[in-house]
């Protein structure tokens, strides 16, 4: 019997939610947000009204009792319109409170999930540094203890939701003893915002998703208590690997989005739009893209629909997700190319969505670990050489 990805009532009740959501609330605002770099207090005060901080956290810490698959789908929905608002939401949840609830003691759990579920506080993660990059093994962040508390000095770049004016905390690697063979005890320490000597820098000038916040931060002899040693001292690491694991079905989802929305805009714009006397969506080279980017966009969903459901049953998902963030990303690439070649010179002008698409689209095969990483996974997870 072959799988079944067709929603259940529950979860098709939240995607046309949201779907109503993204078109009636987030499109009509989010190019301005968009033009003047300018993060969406209001969109995301909406979105935490709307619980989807909380999809996919137990009620007792104030989520809404969901699923992943629940999460990925509203990222998907979102993406349709606007990859700003959604990696914001993405970054929030599976980045900043699925450390916390995966890893975090009952106190914290109590302390920071609430308000990070009701969308009050978002959270960031910590992990990229400027000299690094894709060998997140190679952090230089240190953290050393001091008494009751850990003294962090280092640099963290490119980290999403940490500068905003609701950023609660940021979860930090950072290197806090050596293994008996001279490897580095990596560990995740919270860094609540506003804790003296931890500086952000102001934001990024990025090429898309310029709606959302991004910024390189600086620790230097940032005092915060032992207590907040997120999981065992020499596991963030590990601990970081999961959570990417899990964050790549997401960032699936969401380039799943983007490779949909570049569709819709498309099929609009085929037509309507006139030449020669006809819809240019009569015309066959048209025809061809469109079903090509419906192609990409099918077979991206089903793959991260596929790599969701073998992580919420228990079973091994990490060549799965990256299987599904390695396709998704590049079909985002593509259909946003694709529907800026359909639109022609209206696909270069701001005023399109198509021209957001197509800027938002390339970090999708950046973020989260590159094509290339995702491609190293999934030979690993065939049993090939290191």
């Amino acid at each position: 019997m072959g799988l079944d990805h067709r929603l259940d009532p529950e979860h098709e009740e939240l995607r046309r939610t949201v779907e109503t959501f993204a078109h009636e609330v987030i499109a009509p605002r989010i190019g301005g947000h968009y033009e003047r770099h300018e993060f969406p207090y209001d969109i995301v005060r909406d979105m935490g009204r709307m619980g989807l901080f909380g999809l996919p956290f137990p009620e007792e810490y104030g989520g809404m009792g969901g699923d992943y698959l629940a999460l990925c789908l509203a990222l998907e929905e979102i993406a349709r319109v606007d990859s700003s608002v959604a990696i914001t939401l993405e970054a929030a949840v599976s980045l900043g409170a699925m450390p916390l609830y995966r890893f975090g003691t009952e106190e914290q759990k109590r302390a920071w999930l609430p308000r990070l579920c009701s969308g009050e506080l978002l959270g960031a993660f910590g992990l990229t540094e400027p000299d690094v990059g894709s060998d997140a093994g190679g952090t230089r962040t240190t953290a050393v203890r001091d008494g009751d508390h850990w003294v962090i000095n280092g640099t963290k770049s490119f980290i999403t939701n940490s500068g905003t004016d609701i950023t609660g905390l940021v979860t930090v690697t950072a290197v806090t003893g050596r293994k008996p063979d001279g490897s580095p005890l990596i560990s995740s320490i919270i860094v609540p915002s506003g804790t003296p000597g931890f500086t952000v820098a102001p934001a990024y000038s990025k090429v898309g998703w310029c709606a959302s916040d991004t910024h390189e931060l600086a620790f230097s002899d940032v005092r915060v208590p032992a207590a907040n040693l997120l999981g065992e001292e020499g596991r963030g690491y590990a601990q970081f690997l999961r959570i990417l694991d899990e964050g790549r079905i997401a960032i699936a989802a969401l380039a799943t989005g983007l490779a949909q929305g570049s569709l819709d805009e498309s099929l609009s714009y085929a037509a309507s739009r006139t030449a020669f006397g006809r819809p240019i969506g009569a015309n066959q080279a048209i025809q061809f893209k469109l079903a090509d980017m419906e192609m990409r966009a099918h077979t991206a969903r089903l793959a991260w629909r596929d790599a969701a459901a073998r992580l919420m049953a228990g079973e091994p998902f990490k060549r799965q997700a990256a299987i599904a963030k390695l396709y998704s990303s590049e079909s985002a690439v593509t259909n946003a190319r694709e529907a800026t070649q359909i639109h022609g010179g209206y696909g270069f002008m701001n005023e399109y969505p198509v021209a957001r698409m197509w800027r938002d689209s390339k970090i999708l095969e950046i973020g989260e670990g590159t094509s290339e990483v995702q491609r190293m996974l999934i030979a690993r997870d065939l049993g090939l050489p290191a």
